[in-house]
């Protein structure tokens, strides 16, 4: 049914692709000839819009934010030892690639909202295409100003010669998107949501606009606009999938009513599905996965147990937090270890190991926690349905490791003992899904977000709303299957300050794996005390044993503000770089 996939080969070759908003040579100018006049072609060129959502610094590659983000690392990608180690280039790729990715989706939606008028749609259709193009431009200005703090606004394509405007203001930007969007909600051809069924599924609506403005307004500190939009959302038919939090990551329920705005993803034509199967994978995969990106144990640890106490080592294994590193290991090693293999991890406190209980005494560790751990990361010596060969067959991360016949899960060295993904890898040996085509859709915007939005935006007009703030996120908690707030002592809520720490909490846990925590740490000014803790570095690359140092993170306040690309200075000396870069 994702037609919206289907056309987009077309798409790309009719469009008005601008790769570089910048470039000195003459544009292919077809996306302002035929393409606009007839009616089948101008859809298409919608559509073509939509195509940029597949970009890797968009939403084709969302395993690289969560490795910037406060719950991961990737073990081999060398501009994420760069940037958490402050070393990182102005020049680097993730920097323009964002600029350059996002102005594309700006130039292509301004072809579309010049030309629109010229193709022979119904007056019902005209202005949804406009609003679907607007939606695109104001989505692509948000994600831009959230990292640069002011870029230059083109609302118009232009001359190469004509792209040397100065940087905006952080405020001029967001009125951009807010207007954009304010003309897409007061349209009353611009649907609120798509059924399932819908041949339109997967195009922009009521709600993700709602949505959009709504997390604007929470940018701009507009507590109360941004409560009246997240209250909307709901009542456009929008609500919190109750199948289960794992079930929700699925092929079968990508377009429960939960999902708002995705990247829609398919198994066929071959290169529109997603690729975290592979980046995020591991051994067990079908096809093989990689594991560039594993969860940190700092993260994991700090997953509530089910009934809402804060998770501690000790109360499970009385004097572990005393321990070092490479003692703790003993509690993480597999039953029936062989003579060879106890000698090979000697720096671990041998004493403690139960030959024939050590497996199932860590993987209690995880069974009465956050219902979302489990759901969302492969913990130890809990199974995962993997497909090596293209044949179904359960594996369980052990340590050490022997071979994937035994079934044991291989990482990528081989030498540390991960946390790995389990949030959107594909399962079992289909050989119709190819681990770098997907076709489980990428949610960019979903309803359990809206809420913990608006419990923000009630939390932050003052005591007064903290009631209504604490029933929203209650919600969260309660899907998830975990104690609701002020239920029991430790889940008491005591001030404004406290919930607002309990709802960026609970956003992490929510929403790790999708590569958008990032970017909320940016927002709420959390970024250096989530990421960038004392001995954070120390703590990066290693298993659950949280065996060795590897890195030295390294905090400057540049980072909450991207750098320019310098190319783009140099090409348009208006622009001025960021502090710092």
């Amino acid at each position: 049914m994702k037609k919206i996939i289907t056309i987009i080969a077309v798409a790309v070759s009719i469009c008005a692709c601008k790769s570089d908003l910048l470039d000195t040579f003459p544009y292919d100018k077809a996306g302002t000839g035929n393409v606009w006049t007839v009616e089948s072609l101008a859809d298409q060129g919608v559509v073509g819009i939509y195509n940029v959502l597949a970009h890797e610094h968009v939403a084709g590659r969302i395993d690289y934010y969560e490795t910037y983000g406060p719950q991961a690392f990737n073990i081999w990608i060398w501009g994420w030892i760069t940037y958490v180690t402050n070393t990182i280039s102005p020049s680097d790729g993730m920097f323009s690639g964002n600029w350059n990715s996002h102005y594309e989706m700006i130039s292509r939606a301004n072809d579309a909202i010049a030309n629109l008028h010229s193709a022979p749609l119904t007056e019902a259709k005209f202005n949804r295409l406009m609003c679907e193009s607007k939606f695109l431009r104001a989505y692509a200005y948000f994600r831009l100003n959230r990292i640069f703090h002011g870029v230059p606004v083109y609302l118009e394509n232009l001359s190469a010669e004509e792209y040397n405007r100065p940087r905006e203001t952080p405020e001029k930007v967001w009125q951009t998107v807010i207007d954009d969007l304010t003309d897409c909600i007061n349209n009353p051809d611009f649907p609120g949501r798509y059924n399932a069924d819908d041949v339109n599924y997967g195009r922009a609506t009521k709600g993700a606009a709602y949505t959009l403005r709504g997390m604007t307004y929470l940018w701009t500190k507009e507590y109360a606009k941004a409560e009246s939009d997240f209250k909307e959302v709901g009542k456009l038919g929008y609500e919190l999938f109750q199948g289960g939090y794992e079930a929700l990551f699925t092929e079968a329920n990508e377009r429960c009513p939960e999902m708002i705005f995705s990247r829609q993803c398919v198994r066929d034509p071959t290169g529109f599905g997603n690729s975290l199967s592979r980046w995020c994978g591991n051994g067990g995969t079908y096809q093989n996965g990689v594991n560039e990106t594993a969860f940190t144990p700092d993260f994991v640890d700090t997953y509530e147990n089910k009934d809402g106490t804060p998770f501690n080592w000790n109360d499970v294994f009385p004097g572990y937090n005393s321990m070092t590193p490479d003692q703790r290991l003993v509690y993480f090693l597999r039953d029936n270890m062989t003579d060879a293999e106890k000698t090979s991890l000697s720096t671990a406190d041998m004493t403690k190991y139960l030959p024939t209980g050590n497996e199932a005494r860590i993987k209690a560790v995880y069974a009465n926690r956050d219902p979302r751990l489990n759901a969302t990361i492969i913990t130890p010596y809990c199974a995962y349905l993997g497909g090596r060969d293209g044949v179904t067959s359960n594996y369980e991360l052990r340590w050490p490791f022997r071979n994937l016949d035994d079934g044991d899960i291989r990482t990528n060295s081989n030498t540390s003992f991960y946390y790995l993904y389990r949030k959107f890898i594909c399962t079992g040996g289909d050989p119709y899904i190819n681990r770098d085509n997907s076709p489980i859709d990428i949610p960019l915007m979903r309803y359990a977000g809206v809420l913990l939005y608006l419990a923000e935006a009630l939390n932050e007009q003052g005591d007064s709303k903290r009631a209504e703030a604490i029933g929203y996120v209650n919600q969260v908690r309660r899907r998830a299957g975990l104690a609701e707030l002020n239920s029991n002592a430790a889940t008491t809520v005591t001030s404004q300050a406290n919930l607002r720490e309990r709802i960026r909490k609970e956003f992490r846990w929510e929403f790790t794996g999708e590569g958008v925590t990032l970017f909320e740490e940016l927002r709420c000014g959390t970024y250096k005390e989530s990421k960038f803790f004392p001995g954070a570095g120390q703590k990066q690359i290693h298993g659950a044993n949280g065996k060795s140092q590897y890195h030295t993170f390294v905090w400057d306040d540049r980072l909450m503000k991207w750098a320019i690309p310098p190319s783009e200075i140099e090409k348009n000396p208006t622009l001025t770089p960021n502090p710092g870069w």
